[in-house]
């Protein structure tokens, strides 16, 4: 049996719990859309601050994963 710690995140202004230590871009774009505006042209940008010392604030590029921690803050835009 194993407890997972939920963390406490904010993606695009909004609350979100999570259990992963780490989020994917793909992720992200999921928990920031609750239906993504998927199409040809369209391609995302995430950044994000307040998280751990290994990556503080950056940008989020596709395909990448970045460790998270409470309280850290996502912008994703389409």
């Amino acid at each position: 049996f194993y407890s997972f710690k939920e963390i406490r995140i904010i993606v695009n202004a909004k609350k979100k719990e999570v259990t992963e230590t780490k989020l994917s871009f793909d992720q992200l774009v999921r928990l920031a859309f609750d239906t993504p505006p998927f199409g040809p042209n369209t391609q995302f940008t995430i950044t994000y601050r307040g998280g751990p010392k290994v990556n503080a604030e950056g940008t989020l590029t596709e395909g990448n994963r970045v460790r998270i921690k409470n309280g850290m803050v996502f912008n994703v835009t389409p």
